[in-house]
Order: structure tokens, then C-alpha cells, then sequence
């Protein structure tokens, strides 16, 4: 039903029209459920304080590397229970983010409640996807038809890389939600450049720079669609057949209502913030980042522009908001350990969300992107209007472009998801298939589809580590990329529903990679920490041997593989991958039992696949 055509669609709009109730149901139910069986991951516990921050206290300062939209709403229902915070780890020192700090006694003092805070927290943010997912239709439906898109939204609904991030509190998946409806409404702009659509244009894009930064690209891509769409508007028209051309050219886009778009936007930007230090002259602020501060702000907070005449310069955004960006760009300027396939090095690589693309992203998606390709080459009608697959297309390749031209680090696919909504979309378009009567087309497209959405609920609800089937999936994600990709502390209740099923597992020594460090004793799980095998360990086997005792050990593959997510981490626990792991917890979690013997044969060498770190 999902993929047939407009014209074998049983009860016409009201049979579409319950098919998308139906789908958007479906998704919210599986966000909901994650979000009731999965445990705070290490950024969540960051941003649910910092939230009630700016909620309650009506301060920014706390995450500002990203804007505040979405841990504001995410912070709404800790307004009405009995939170336990602490504020006194607060600093607006440079270079200091005190919210992971603050997180982690929001977890101290909240204990086990607090596990059901993040609940609450993360259903609130359920409405975001549901929205994301509608637009997708809406626009998949506008340009190839009703089928193109339920085709969309059924991707959308069961894709393991947005139900992983969709249900949790951290923007990228709202960022991906709320920058398709951004566009979206900017396309409808351009066919029809209204003043109302303008309005309507400018509060999307607004909601949609309050979720992340990394929509500022929109500021630049939006007046050059806005170019190259009147500029081509005149030119197309005139080459259309006669049949087709229109009795009058349809009116161009406006650059006064351009203006209004975008300066609309700039002011939700600060109404988001409050103000708060809105329009403060450049020479007041002090920069940590080489491209804000000069060459030595890494060492001593300066600012680049302080002799020239943009000093003076009112900065038309709030100073949270600046200063947020100066600390991402001072992140990547600096470099973190990143890893692929094995190997850690002090920065990453140009093509590692190429690679993590290619890995994460379900095989039957693949294959439908491929043929929507086809499609779109071979079966143009040359009555369409190539515009609006630039506009559709621009945005994904220009995220893409961005993220991949970030080198400092390589560690997060969730930062290319705003890309997500817009090739969806456009896989939409092989559902003509079906109204063209192309019975092999159309087999492949049911196939592709069943595919994606087998392999993704195979993995469910433990989506965040989905890994396609390329690379064996799930099991072995470890080999390819780590971090959040894999393991960002989302099994811990996973490994409390083991433990309390399996009395004989103890002593139970466990090794989570997630904050805050008293974070098993808060799940309830008694536990012992695993011993570390350091260097100076390995020329006396029989030293560290004497502190390894036989028993149960949890462990996260992050820690397993010797990920070295603060730079200062050492393979410490790798001994453990010459065994075999006795079950996992989701798959971020593999638990092994060492038995007396076992601890006698262990190879204490640190155990490291693939190449060396370096």
C-alpha cells in the first residue's frame, strides 16, 4: 500500500491520509519506547541541566556550542517535578565547559529519578521528528506524487540513524527536522513568492538556527538559490515547449522579502536567546579560536578584529551565540583523537562520513538513492523544472561538504544527518515505478524498501548502533568507527535488566563509558571497577595477573578497543578482546566470564586490531 501509485490508492486522499497518521504514529511509538529503555548518553547529561539553565535561570552560558531550542523544550516538564541541582561548578571562564560537570551531579543528586527525567525529556522532543517526517511527505508529495511520498516518509519513520538520534535530547536529529522545514517553506517561497510565504519562510528558518549552528551555512546557500532561481526562471520558461509555457511568467522572488526571510530569522535568533548580549560591539569579546582571536588565542583569549573598524561593529546576535561558535571552531582548530577501521590518529579525514555513510546506512536505502539516480537522469521530463532539485539538493551536499571539510576531528555521523530529510526526498521519486507500470522497477523498489526496514528493526531499539550489513552489522560496528556511532553510555539500564535476571554474575566488574562515573551504582548495579593493564604491567604479567580475579565483566567497546575519546585514555582493557564475549547488553555492552583458567591463559598483551594507534 505504502508504495503504490496515486491512482491504485483505495479511497484516494483519505487512504493517504491514514497511511501518513498511520507511519507517524508507528514513529513516535518507537521513539517513545527507546526512550523509556535507554539510558542518558554523555551528551544528554550535559544538555538536560543546561536546559533547565536557561529555563529557570535565564542563563546561556551553559552548552552554548550549540543554540538552546531544543534542550529548552526537552528542560519544560522538570519545571513541574522535584529537581535536585547544583550550580556551583559554573564557570564563564574561556575554554571552560562546566556543563558536563554540572551533569554529572545533576545525576548524583537525582539518582535512579533521574533516569525517568531523561524520559520525560526526550518524549518531549518526540514532536520534532514527527514534524520532520510530515514535511518530508509533504514535499516528496508535491514533487512526484502521493506515492513518492509515503515512499519518503516510510524511510524516514523506520531509519535506524533518526530513531537513533530522534530519541534523545541532543539536536542533530531536530537540526534535521527543523532545517528540512526551513527549506521547505523557502521552496514554496520561490514558486509562489507571497509575503505571508516569506513571513512563514523566515520563522522556519529562524526555529531552525536556534537547533545548530551548522545551519549558518543557510545564511550564504539561501540568496544564492535565490540567484541562480531567477536568473534561471526567465531562461527555463523561454525553452519550454508551447504546449507547457504559461500565458504569463509566474512573478520572480523579490529581494525585499529575501531581506525580510532572513532578517526574520536573525531576529528569532536572539528572541531565542532572550537578548541576551544581543548587538554587543566585536571589540568587547575575547576569543579562544585562531579564526575569531588571531594565532596565539588557544594559548591567551584575543580577538582578531580588535585594531580595525569591525570593532566597532554591533554584533546582531547574542553573545552566547558567538562565543558558542568561537569554542566549536576552537575544538576543531585543536584536533581530537579520531579513529577508522582501527586506527587512531590525532586528527580525522577527509572521507570518514563518506566511510561511516557507507556503513550506517541501510543497504536497501542505498539501493533505492541509486536508482532515484537513474531516475532522475534518464526519465526527466523536459518539462521539469530543475530548480527545485537544486533547491532540494543543495542543502544535503553543502552539510556534506561542510562537516567532511572539518579535519580537526572525525567522530560524530550525527553531525551529516541534517542531510538526511533532503535524500529521502529525493529517493521518493522512484516510486513512479509504480504508476509507469514497470513491473522488475517496481520489484526492486518493494525489495529495497523491505530491506531497509528488516535490517533497521533487526537492531531495535538499540538503533544508535545500527551498522548495515556491508560490514556484518551491529556485532562488528567496532571494527569501523567508535564513539557515539556505536557506544555513547545508551546500555546501561540494558546491562541492569541483565544483571538483576542473572543472580550467578558476580562479582560483576564493570567498565561503562558514560558520565557520570557512579552511573551503574545509581542503575543499581553492584559492581566492582575492572582493573587497568597499563604499559608498566606488561614486562610483569604475574603483577597485573594477581589483580585480575575470575568473575563477570561488563564492559563498553569504546573502553574494549582502547578509544581514546579524551586523548589521555590508553588501551587498558584490551586484554579482553582475545575472549569471547558470554552475551552484550544492546551492543555498545559485551559481558565476559573469566573463569580461573581463563585468567591464567589471558594474553595480557594489549590486544589492538587492525593497525597500531598513531
Amino acid at each position: 500500500m505504502l508504495l503504490a501509485s496515486d491512482s491504485t490508492l483505495k479511497g484516494g486522499k483519505s487512504a493517504i491520509g491514514w497511511a501518513v497518521v498511520a507511519l507517524l504514529l508507528i514513529h513516535a511509538c518507537l521513539l517513545a519506547w527507546m526512550g523509556l529503555r535507554n539510558s542518558p548518553t554523555i551528551d544528554e547529561t550535559a544538555h538536560l541541566p543546561a536546559g533547565l539553565s536557561h529555563l529557570k535561570v535565564g542563563n546561556f552560558a551553559l552548552y552554548r556550542v550549540n543554540p538552546p531550542l531544543v534542550r529548552s523544550i526537552a528542560a519544560i516538564p522538570l519545571l513541574f517535578v522535584d529537581v535536585q541541582m547544583d550550580w556551583a561548578a559554573f564557570s564563564d571562564a574561556p575554554y571552560s565547559r562546566p556543563e558536563f560537570v554540572i551533569g554529572d551531579r545533576f545525576c548524583d543528586l537525582n539518582g535512579a529519578k533521574g533516569f525517568f527525567f531523561f524520559t520525560l525529556a526526550r518524549w518531549m522532543c518526540i514532536p520534532l521528528s514527527l514534524l520532520g517526517g510530515f514535511v518530508v511527505f509533504l514535499w516528496a508529495r508535491a514533487l512526484y506524487g502521493s506515492a513518492a511520498g509515503l515512499l519518503a516518509l516510510a524511510l524516514w519513520t523506520f531509519s535506524p540513524n533518526m530513531l537513533g538520534n530522534s530519541a534523545m535530547i541532543t539536536p542533530d536529529a531536530p537540526a534535521a527536522s527543523l532545517g528540512v522545514t526551513a527549506l521547505y517553506f523557502y521552496w514554496r517561497w520561490l514558486k509562489q513568492p507571497t509575503w505571508p510565504r516569506a513571513a512563514g519562510s523566515g520563522i522556519a528558518l529562524g526555529f531552525a538556527e536556534l537547533t545548530k549552528t551548522t545551519w549558518l551555512v543557510l545564511f550564504a546557500l539561501l540568496p544564492l538559490l535565490w540567484l541562480v532561481w531567477r536568473c534561471a526562471g526567465r531562461h527555463w520558461l523561454s525553452r519550454r515547449g508551447s504546449d507547457d509555457a504559461p500565458a504569463t511568467i509566474p512573478p520572480q522572488p523579490s529581494s525585499r522579502q529575501l531581506a525580510v526571510i532572513l532578517l526574520l530569522a536573525v531576529y528569532l535568533i536572539n528572541l531565542g536567546y532572550g537578548f541576551e548580549g544581543s548587538f554587543t560591539p566585536l571589540e568587547k569579546f575575547s576569543f579562544v579560536s585562531h579564526a575569531l582571536g588571531g594565532p596565539g588565542a588557544h594559548e591567551t583569549p584575543a580577538n582578531r578584529f580588535a585594531e580595525s573598524w569591525l570593532s566597532k561593529i554591533p554584533v546582531p546576535a547574542p553573545a552566547n551565540y558567538l562565543i558558542g561558535i568561537d569554542i566549536q571552531r576552537y575544538d576543531f582548530e585543536r584536533g581530537k583523537v579520531s579513529y577508522l577501521r582501527g586506527v587512531q590518529q590525532d586528527r580525522g579525514w577527509w572521507y570518514w562520513y563518506l566511510y561511516a555513510l557507507a556503513v550506517k546506512v541501510p543497504l536497501g536505502t542505498w539501493l533505492l538513492l541509486a536508482m532515484a539516480l537513474v531516475v532522475a537522469v534518464r526519465f526527466r521530463s523536459p518539462t521539469t523544472d530543475w530548480r527545485d532539485e537544486l533547491v532540494l539538493l543543495a542543502p544535503a551536499i553543502v552539510v556534506l561538504a561542510l562537516v567532511s571539510s572539518q579535519t580537526g576531528f572525525s567522530r560524530y555521523l550525527r553531525y551529516a544527518l541534517p542531510m538526511a530529510p533532503f535524500y529521502l526526498i529525493f529517493i521518493g521519486q522512484v516510486a513512479r515505478a509504480f504508476a509507469a507500470h514497470r513491473p522488475v522497477a517496481s520489484a526492486i523498489v518493494v525489495f529495497a524498501t523491505a530491506l531497509s526496514v528488516t535490517s533497521s528493526m533487526a537492531a531495535f531499539p538499540h538503533s544508535l548502533s545500527y551498522f548495515n550489513e556491508l560490514i556484518g552489522g551491529p556485532l562488528h560496528g567496532a571494527d569501523h568507527i567508535l564513539d557515539a556511532n556505536i557506544d555513547w553510555g545508551q546500555d546501561l539500564l540494558n546491562l541492569k535488566r541483565w544483571y538483576d535476571a542473572h543472580p550467578e554474575a558476580r562479582p560483576l566488574y564493570v567498565q561503562y563509558f558514560g558520565f557520570p562515573s557512579t552511573a551503574p551504582s545509581i542503575a543499581g548495579i553492584d559492581s566492582q571497577r575492572m582493573p587497568r593493564m597499563s604499559g608498566a604491567d606488561s614486562p610483569n604479567q604475574a603483577t597485573f595477573r594477581s589483580r585480575l580475579e575470575p568473575g563477570w565483566y561488563a564492559i563498553s567497546v569504546n573502553d574494549l578497543y582502547g578509544y581514546r575519546h579524551s586523548g589521555s585514555e590508553e588501551p587498558w582493557f584490551s586484554y579482553l578482546l582475545a575472549e569471547n564475549p558470554v552475551t552484550m547488553a544492546g551492543y555498545s555492552i559485551r559481558i565476559y566470564h573469566l573463569s580461573s583458567q581463563d585468567v591464567t591463559r589471558l594474553p595480557l598483551r594489549p590486544q589492538l586490531r587492525h593497525a597500531e594507534s598513531k
